[in-house]
């Protein structure tokens, strides 16, 4: 009797055992998800990361998940693609990379050109470039490639002369001026500070997107802009930045095709009224 009931005991044991086995084996016999690659890309907040908002949901299409994380200064952002803590950046143009590179030892190069923003020039105290005073204020930013691009567009407009040789892909400052009339004296500081020390200047050369941050159009707000039948629409185009060797990663190609898109192009179009052009 003993037996039998061991017996029996051991068959609803392996019973028990054999339809726990049953009950789990769907779910690992079940083919893991499609996990969707994720890339990171720093950005300036406007208009960058906004465009690059919409390039998230292009990419969300092919199964790529677009991070985008914003930065207030241009050194940043070029460091963490160095390092490896970003995959790309979108914020800067190319005279500003070659001389970051050479500057900084790092290895960073253009992938695609995206826009364009035409630099302006921005009242503060006086209303006007026809009306600045001998000695005025105009304050610029500081560092080389943006500080030659607003050196040539008050010379574009009259204010100075430089000397001779000095275009977009040099690095001037002011110590290349080479005729003063008004006696201006210049600001140079760091570039995202120019819009909110506008009130304390005559006048401010500011780079689009930190005019556009703060709520000013270069089409309706800037009392000059550069040319855009000049060399400044590709010389100062804004682009996307990888460390090189990624230039060819398919995550990144991707990137490039998103940006460059119909959904992208008419985003800017219908957003940014000429303050900022596609120009792909």
């Amino acid at each position: 009797m003993k037996k039998a009931l061991l017996i029996a005991l051991s068959l609803v044991l392996l019973i028990a055992v054999f339809a726990g086995c049953g009950k789990s084996s769907p779910q690992s016999s079940a083919a893991p998800s499609a996990q969707a690659k994720t890339i990171k890309v720093g950005a300036s907040v406007t208009p960058h990361a906004e465009i690059l908002a919409v390039a998230k949901e292009v990419l969300a299409k092919e199964n790529i998940n677009l991070e985008i994380v914003e930065f207030t200064d241009y050194v940043q952002p070029n460091t963490a693609v160095e390092s490896g803590d970003l995959d790309a950046n979108y914020f800067q143009h190319q005279p500003y990379l070659t001389s970051f590179n050479a500057d900084n030892g790092t290895h960073l190069v253009s992938v695609a050109s995206i826009h364009y923003e035409p630099f302006g020039i921005y009242a503060g105290k006086t209303d006007s470039v026809a009306n600045l005073k001998d000695g005025a204020t105009i304050s610029l930013p500081n560092d080389g490639s943006n500080e030659t691009r607003a050196l040539l567009l008050l010379q574009q407009e009259g204010v100075i002369t430089l000397k001779d040789g000095i275009n977009a892909s040099s690095n001037a400052t002011v110590r290349d001026i080479a005729t003063n009339p008004l006696n201006i004296k210049f600001v140079e500081m760091e570039a995202a500070q120019l819009a909110l020390a506008l009130k304390d200047v005559d006048l401010a050369v500011i780079n689009g997107n930190y005019a556009i941050q703060a709520g000013l159009n270069a089409s309706t707000d800037a009392l000059a802009v550069e040319d855009a039948s000049g060399d400044a629409a590709q010389t100062y185009s804004n682009i996307l930045v990888v460390k090189e060797g990624n230039e060819n990663d398919p995550a990144i190609l991707a990137l490039v095709k998103a940006l460059q898109s119909n959904e992208v192009r008419k985003f800017i179009e219908d957003t940014y009224d000429g303050a900022v052009v596609p120009i792909f």
